[in-house]
């Protein structure tokens, strides 16, 4: 962290430094007092059973060191990296477990006050699924698409789905070593079975369940969370919108929606604006209601109704520092502890609304899908009532940033070929002309560790000026949209030639924001789509992309990680590792799993370095393609635009060839 610096956020400095002048403590300050266990850090202390905590350290701990039972430094760091990952894994799973429980409501007319937004991607799912959806309609397939994933979450052997919907060589290697997930809670529940005392004592089997594990992630519950989002609210299109700590308003009445599940997010959206809430604003002394995002449920609303956005994880402290905010209404996953203490010294009311995420000193409003505007008004008016209470107390700041949000994969593909020619070859042939070098999918969380937003942004600035096309989720969509870098007019002034020439010709940042953490799917998709369009090899792993954390802190960003892994990736995370005490574990999770997957993991504290790697990374992928050398400004001749009848003569043979 640079000396007198805890943000590269403007505006969460001039917040930071009147909390420090006020004496308000926040995440930055505890993370300065309270210096990680070295031990636990680098993944050498075991805490499985109370035999221990046994810490596995000394000079010659790799070989020699073991805890009470006998487990070895590699057994230790490897189980404890797949803990994380299973409870990843089980934190967006149970997100989507909710969502399709709820779709299958909505098709039952149980939850009444939800519908099914977008047929259009309720019969594409269908139809990825397998599902036959003559002479019905909407309703009866979106249920039986629930059904479907219901049915991945208990399911006990066999395949689920949507990892059969990867590129045809990546199924086959994933079928040869056994990595396609059983079931969604099987792998959970085996991945912790494994790790409990005395079970798996193989670094290289826990590692492989890992995989498995992960991958019940992101070709599983990730996936489910984000189509069905899409199938209930919309699947996101272009959006402008604003990111900011500068967004509250001085003379409404301030609503944060805070966490990770969309759907009471969704309620208070569709109710903030009915008359009789507004009314009720004004006859309480403010000009009306101004409902702010929080997180990745900001993300959520932003990219589909334009809801502006104060920042991520570390803001949320800061948006109740502002002395602004009436209510944080919360959910689950990232919702600091702190929040009702820092709100004692605030007017604000922090209301927590799922069972699985209670706080002390919150108060409690239980959302119920089956009265959701109910709940939702509810909140509406507590927040309402709230404002009478406001105080001086607090740092006011007015900046806002503006930025476009909301590119789904269909939307990407759509853009570059419309709606009857939507296509993913003019970005594929932008990469093999050169024009664009590569792709980062640039995501993850912030760590108060870590100067906020300082790695993200040096990183972004740098890819988008060596022509490299950034994909950006979670907090990472946040730090690039508070630092201006959201909008198409950025490729004009910071992307390199040939990244800006096409840019200017799709109309798009050079950036794009594509969603919450469990939307890093998106990125599956994406990539999926490139390779089966051709040109780019015929798997994951032949692409020129890098997916890089710089700045992570959650479990949910290691079974990301792994998951792009098993996936074909090659992963870079920032700050720390949690294997950095065992070079056995360090050499599974890169040359072991490069050598079975094609993907790697690698922990890489410094930016400039995870700078290099990427870039390298992607030249050496380009060259094993025979694409042209890089050179900025230098392409390679156009591709001649093909007729109609050329373009059917390409598509009768994939045709052929898939039957074959």
């Amino acid at each position: 962290m640079s000396e007198g610096h805890k943000s590269a956020d403007n505006i969460a400095e001039k917040i930071l430094a009147w909390a420090g002048e006020a004496g308000k403590e926040t995440a930055f300050d505890r993370a300065e007092k309270l210096k990680a266990c070295p031990v636990g850090h680098s993944g050498a202390c075991c805490k499985i059973c109370f035999m221990g905590p046994c810490r596995l350290v000394g000079k010659n701990a790799e070989t020699e060191a073991a805890g009470v039972c006998g487990a070895t430094l590699p057994v230790v760091s490897t189980r404890n990296l797949l803990r994380n990952v299973a409870a990843g894994t089980a934190a967006h799973s149970d997100h989507a477990r909710d969502m399709a429980a709820t779709l299958k409501a909505v098709t039952t007319g149980e939850a009444k006050d939800f519908q099914v937004k977008d047929p259009g991607k309720v019969m594409s799912t269908a139809q990825k699924l397998g599902i036959d959806t003559q002479d019905k309609d909407v309703n009866q397939v979106a249920g039986e698409i629930a059904d479907t994933y219901l049915s991945w979450f208990g399911q006990q052997t066999g395949e689920i789905g949507y990892p059969l919907s990867a590129p045809k060589k990546r199924v086959e290697l994933w079928r040869k070593l056994g990595l396609i997930p059983r079931g969604i809670d099987r792998e959970v529940v085996e991945a912790m079975h494994r790790t409990n005392m005395g079970v798996d004592q193989d670094p290289t089997n826990l590692l492989h369940q890992a995989m498995r594990t992960s991958l019940a992630d992101g070709w599983g519950g990730s996936m489910i969370g984000t189509d069905i989002s899409d199938m209930m609210f919309g699947t996101p299109s272009p959006i402008k919108g604003k990111v900011s700590l500068g967004v509250f308003k001085k003379n409404e009445v301030n609503l944060v929606v805070h966490g990770h599940e969309p759907s009471l997010a969704e309620m208070i959206v569709e109710v903030i604006d009915e008359p009789e809430l507004v009314d009720y604003a004004k006859k309480s002394g403010a000009e009306g209601i101004n409902l702010v995002g929080m997180c990745c449920t900001a993300n959520e609303v932003l990219m589909r109704h334009g809801i502006s956005s104060a920042g991520g994880f570390l803001n949320q402290e800061l948006g109740i520092m502002t002395g602004l905010v009436e209510a944080m209404m919360v959910d689950v996953q990232c919702i600091m502890p702190s929040l009702a203490q820092a709100a004692k010294s605030f007017h604000t009311k922090v209301i927590t609304t799922s069972p699985k995420g209670k706080m002390i000193d919150a108060l409690h409003i239980e959302y119920d899908e089956h009265h959701a505007k109910d709940t939702a008004r509810n909140i509406v008016r507590t927040a309402i009532d709230n404002y009478k209470n406001r105080t001086s107390e607090g740092e006011r700041i007015d900046e806002e940033t503006d930025v476009v949000a909301g590119f789904s994969h269909e939307y990407i593909k759509y853009m570059q070929g419309g709606k009857y020619r939507g296509s993913f070859r003019p970005l594929n042939d932008a990469i093999m002309a050169g024009r664009i070098r590569g792709v980062v999918g640039l995501v993850g969380c912030n760590n108060p560790h870590v100067m906020q937003d300082s790695a993200f942004n040096f990183l972004v600035e740098e890819f988008i000026r060596n022509d490299v096309l950034v994909v950006a989720t979670g907090c990472g969509a946040a730090s690039y949209g508070k630092a201006g870098l959201l909008t198409p007019e950025t490729a004009f002034e910071k992307a390199g030639p040939g990244l800006k020439e096409v840019c200017e010709a799709i109309g798009i940042p050079p950036i794009l924001h594509l969603g919450s953490c469990v939307d890093n799917t998106r990125i599956l998709t994406v990539a999926t789509e490139m390779v089966e369009e051709g040109g780019l090899g015929d798997d994951i792993s032949d692409l020129p992309a890098v997916g890089i954390a710089p700045e992570w802190m959650s479990e949910k960003a290691l079974a990301i990680g792994v998951y792009f892994v098993a996936s074909g990736m090659y992963v870079m995370f920032g700050v720390g590792s949690p294997v950095a005490a065992s070079k056995t574990a360090q050499n599974l999770i890169s040359e072991g799993w490069e050598k079975a997957v094609g993907g790697k993991l690698e922990f890489v504290p410094d930016p400039q370095k995870i700078l290099e790697n990427a870039l390298a990374h992607i030249d050496k992928k380009r060259d094993a393609l025979k694409l042209k050398k890089y050179e900025p400004g230098k392409f390679a001749a156009e591709r001649v635009l093909l007729d109609m009848a050329a373009r059917r003569e390409i598509d009768k043979k994939r045709i052929e060839a898939a039957k074959a």
